[in-house]
């Protein structure tokens, strides 16, 4: 057995010195004056550029949850939606993610959208949408991932890839000629902000970085440093 540390077997790019990988922030940078008075809209406003910019999906966002003894956990989803009441995914209710949810609401989002230099930080809690907007995403979905909703049961362990497709096949069986309705556990979350943090990288890692927190009906908004 090679001594603890010791490099043999870690590929040569893993060995790079990790201390010298930078890059500067030169695009333009995120000024008060410049910035929206309210969050979703000035969310709204980069993440259209973020569309524009052809960004591989630019909807991608880290989502943090934690148990209620504070053990956390994250993983990337799909924003499906956002207005004035809060940033919506959807997903299987039994999976971790929603065990955690159901414990502990308080949650965060990460959008990271590199090409930019940008990031957005969102902390809210967490509650399930309607059925009626889960229906409605639901039907949106591609037959296969409708059935692939059905077939998975989200966290729990699988014996094997063939177990998956198996249950795929028998519901493909199941719903062939008809509609795939919504699993009565599968559905929506929408999470109200409490605070939003726009960051946008900047020469000498001075980065901007404008705090929008809610108070009272409206938002405050301060500069942090970086």
């Amino acid at each position: 057995m090679g001594r603890s540390g010791s490099k043999k077997g870690v590929p040569e790019g893993a060995r790079r010195d990790l201390a010298g990988l930078r890059r500067e922030y030169t695009r333009a940078g995120l000024a008060e004056d410049g910035a929206d008075p309210d969050p979703i809209r000035q969310f709204g406003r980069w993440f259209e550029e973020a569309l524009r910019a052809g960004l591989y999906e630019p909807n991608a966002m880290v989502l943090a949850t934690a148990t209620p003894d504070g053990r956390p956990s994250a993983r990337t989803v799909l924003l499906k939606g956002f207005d004035e009441r809060g940033f919506v995914f959807y997903t299987n209710y039994g999976g971790r993610k929603s065990r955690e949810i159901e414990a502990n609401p308080r949650v965060a989002l990460l959008f990271y959208w590199g090409e930019l230099e940008r990031q957005v930080r969102v902390e809210g809690t967490a509650g399930r949408t309607s059925e009626e907007e889960s229906d409605a995403y639901f039907a949106t979905r591609p037959r296969g991932s409708q059935l692939g909703a059905w077939a998975s049961r989200q966290s729990e362990p699988a014996e094997s890839r063939e177990e998956l497709e198996r249950r795929l096949a028998e519901l493909e069986r199941r719903f062939e000629g008809r509609p795939v309705p919504r699993p009565p556990f599968w559905g929506g979350y929408r999470v109200r902000p409490e605070r939003i943090e726009f960051w946008q990288g900047r020469e000498n890692r001075l980065h901007d970085r404008l705090l929008y927190a809610r108070e009272g009906p409206g938002w405050r908004r301060v500069r942090l440093q970086p």
